[in-house]
């Protein structure tokens, strides 16, 4: 099977997934949404792979979620179960790869903003290079953090912590957030993947359905109340998208 915008290169019981929208620093729209939400749903019947690794261009994980397509939303051409639907795309992308049974591994190098934090945040580890940064930009231009994001991070970091990184909207360095919990490693710019492939491989030498079972369990512990907390986050970022606080906040950002 192949993707628009998406790759996946099969190492034995580890894969790599890499995603590479051609430009944009690699910035989320609906088709790269699709085709990562896709492929997580592919590993869920996957009994050969036992570890995947995510990871987007040398240039940059993901600038976050392309806000000329987030625009466009705004056009009145989408019904509202479309728009909600479309809303909605980002919490079931993280969704879909935070319930894969495999051990999951982001690989950051650049910058990762936003949605490319988001989404990371649903693996299981993550792995940054040592001057990549990441940016939690969305109370910036205006609107709530969203993807089901909100509760993973609390879960990371803490209720300070969090508030922090969303309302001050501070560049972390790799120093940082290892410091806080939110990476399990840093590597030399450039060998990130490589870095995150030796995890892969480590993890899927252990006997498969005891890590299986672990990871089920820590994650049904640790996120056992973040669906109830954040059902909702989609519908507050479309709410608060319409604030007239979040369209001129966004238009200062955009210029």
């Amino acid at each position: 099977m192949s993707w628009k915008t998406a790759t996946v290169e099969k190492q034995g019981p580890v894969a790599l997934v890499r995603f590479d929208r051609g430009g944009n620093l690699n910035a989320f729209n609906d088709q790269a949404i699709s085709d990562l939400t896709d492929i997580a749903r592919q590993f869920q019947d996957d009994l050969e792979t036992q570890a995947v690794v995510l990871t987007g261009t040398d240039k940059a994980f993901s600038a976050g979620i392309d806000l000329k397509e987030r625009q466009q939303r705004f056009t009145g051409t989408q019904s509202d179960l479309e728009l909600r639907r479309t809303y909605y795309a980002g919490v079931r992308l993280c969704q879909a790869w935070e319930d894969m049974p495999q051990i999951t591994i982001a690989a950051i190098e650049r910058m990762a903003v936003g949605a490319g934090v988001a989404l990371p945040i649903s693996l299981d580890w993550r792995v940054m290079g040592r001057e990549a940064f990441l940016y939690v930009p969305e109370v910036k231009i205006g609107i709530n953090l969203q993807w089901g994001a909100l509760p993973r991070l609390i879960t990371l970091v803490g209720p300070a912590r969090a508030k922090r990184i969303c309302i001050l909207c501070e560049r972390m360095n790799a120093e940082h957030a290892l410091d806080w919990g939110l990476i399990e490693e840093i590597a030399e710019d450039g060998k990130v993947v490589d870095a995150a492939l030796e995890m892969a491989r480590t993890a899927a030498s252990m006997p498969a359905p005891a890590v299986r079972m672990v990871k089920e369990a820590v994650n049904a512990t640790a996120n056992a109340l973040h669906r109830a907390v954040s059902y909702a986050d989609a519908d507050q970022s479309q709410l608060s998208s319409n604030f007239q606080t979040a369209q001129a906040a966004s238009k200062e950002f955009n210029s």
